[in-house]
């Protein structure tokens, strides 16, 4: 699919389709209004006779327009202008390119990115436009031997800003919402491949293929004898059941001019989670292959910062095991000590997440780290504290909360912070070992997270629980979504843009 920006007359557009917004009840935007001036009112006796009310979903293709070049117009119902908020341009958005696609337009015109959106501008929404793009003709088919067939694909849509002025900032919005498309293309891709594919030493090798491509970025592997000897006992335990072997994956991005701390992304990968032998109920254990999102996640973002080539050090640290029941299998009530010395009793082997996070947490030490985020589909209690729509976020430092919502806002990946206060850390307390790794049903996401903050005292710490977000289960649209990609790629730009800023100030002052 190509994508341009263009600055020009509707009338004057030689293409397929050109897009246009209608407000609610019955009102033509001012792109709009253009086209009807030229068609010498054809738009508005259309909305006079009742055609299209322009309400959010709806939408009226028409051909051979009056005093247009365009093939077909497509309108699309936008509601009200002054409600005209960011969910409701993206849906507009999703719903345009889906119709383009049903109809066989070869390319478009997009002037949908004209609206005026709440608080947004032009790099906002030509960002928004190409990335929902992306989501809306994404397909998964790599395993299906009869491919769906579209009778006429979609293969270029121009959108459209108001003057030549903007179309430097449109280029950057443009090249960006490229590269973090890819990257969650990338995440769910991998998310969306069946276990028996995407294994431990799959992602390993991903990673490599991923470090192939980019001549500052580097890849190590830890092996299971690597681990042993290193000391990682709680990742090690939880693929004890399993005949796929562990790995540690280390991805080293390095780019900053100055050297400065990196900031280390932690994805739990557990490439297929059964419970291990706290056996989860057979209804939906399919999903369970959705448990490596964190770490798709990891590389869905390295990818997007090293084709953005952003002048920050990044790092990947990815635990991958398998966690299934079996002969040596780790059972409850088992005691194991991690690679920070502390002692953690097992009450729940499907707890597996925060075990093998708490050596990975404890291994990004040795990096004196700028930040670290963790990023994991960790409990179910979060699914039903906030359900599809906003990742859980704790953390132990407020500006990295902050910057972590902030960048969920504006990429549309949003996050909801939860309490992180002292009174739940009692809950996962253990009277055989220093900790336990489950603490009851009270607080769930909140008590993992506590277990999770035990191994972070010497950084700056969040963790997001994407257990709600990382994947749909609706029948016709199931599947991994890529977040939060999105969020941690905006938020590694905001952190790029002030080291830039504090190059230039240098400079001036040289």
């Amino acid at each position: 699919m190509e994508f341009n920006i263009k600055s020009g007359h509707p009338e004057k557009q030689r293409t397929a389709c050109i897009i246009l917004g209608i407000y609610e009840p019955r009102r033509l935007s001012e792109i709009a209004k253009r086209i009807d001036k030229v068609s010498d009112g054809y738009l508005s006796s259309i909305l006079r006779r009742g055609d299209l009310e322009g309400f959010p979903g709806q939408s009226l293709l028409l051909h051979n327009v009056p005093g247009t070049l365009a093939d077909r117009v497509l309108l699309i119902g936008c509601g009200r202008e002054r409600e005209l908020g960011d969910m409701q341009y993206r849906n507009i958005i999703s719903s345009a390119i889906r119709i383009l696609q049903e109809t066989g337009s070869l390319e478009a015109v997009c002037y949908l990115t004209e609206l005026n959106v709440r608080s947004r501008g032009t790099a906002w929404r030509i960002r928004q436009a190409i990335e929902m793009a992306h989501a809306a003709l994404y397909v998964f088919d790599q395993l299906k031997t009869i491919k769906q067939n579209t009778r006429r694909h979609l293969r270029k849509i121009v959108f459209s800003v108001t003057s030549r002025r903007e179309l430097g900032l449109a280029e950057q919005a443009n090249r960006e919402a490229q590269k973090i498309s890819e990257g969650v293309k990338l995440a769910k891709d991998l998310g969306n491949l069946p276990p028996n594919i995407c294994t431990p030493t799959y992602l390993a090798d991903q990673a490599k293929i991923l470090c192939s491509l980019h001549e500052n970025l580097s890849c190590k592997v830890l092996l299971e004898k690597h681990l042993e000897k290193q000391g990682l006992n709680a990742l090690l335990a939880v693929s004890k059941g399993s005949i796929q072997a562990p790995r540690l994956i280390i991805l080293e991005y390095q780019a900053s001019p100055t050297k400065d701390a990196p900031f280390v992304l932690v994805g739990k990968g557990v490439t297929f989670d059964s419970g291990g032998l706290s056996l989860k109920p057979a209804k939906d254990m399919d999903e369970m292959k959705f448990d490596m999102s964190g770490a798709a996640a990891v590389l869905g973002t390295i990818s997007a910062a090293a084709e953005l080539q952003l002048p920050i050090n990044i790092v990947g640290i990815i635990p991958a095991v398998e966690n299934l029941p079996g002969g040596k299998a780790v059972k409850p009530g088992d005691i194991v000590t991690s690679l920070s010395g502390q002692t953690i009793e097992i009450l729940n082997t499907d707890a597996e997440g925060r075990l093998i996070l708490s050596d990975a947490l404890t291994y990004a030490e040795r990096y004196k780290p700028a930040a670290v985020i963790d990023i994991a589909t960790l409990t179910g209690a979060c699914v039903i504290a906030l359900g599809k729509h906003a990742h859980g976020l704790l953390s132990n430092h407020n500006p990295l909360t902050n910057d972590l919502i902030n960048a969920g806002k504006f990429s549309g990946d949003q996050a909801w912070e939860l309490p992180l206060w002292d009174e739940y850390q009692e809950q996962i307390d253990s009277r055989f070992a220093d900790l336990a790794n489950i603490g009851g049903r009270e607080a769930g996401t909140i008590t993992a997270a506590c277990f999770l903050s035990r191994f972070t005292r010497k950084y700056r710490w969040a963790h997001l629980d994407i257990a709600g977000t990382a994947w749909l289960s609706d029948k016709k649209e199931k599947g991994a979504t890529g977040r939060p990609v999105p969020l941690l790629t905006q938020y590694l730009i905001e952190q790029s843009q002030t080291v830039i800023k504090e190059l230039n100030a240098l400079e001036y002052k040289k």
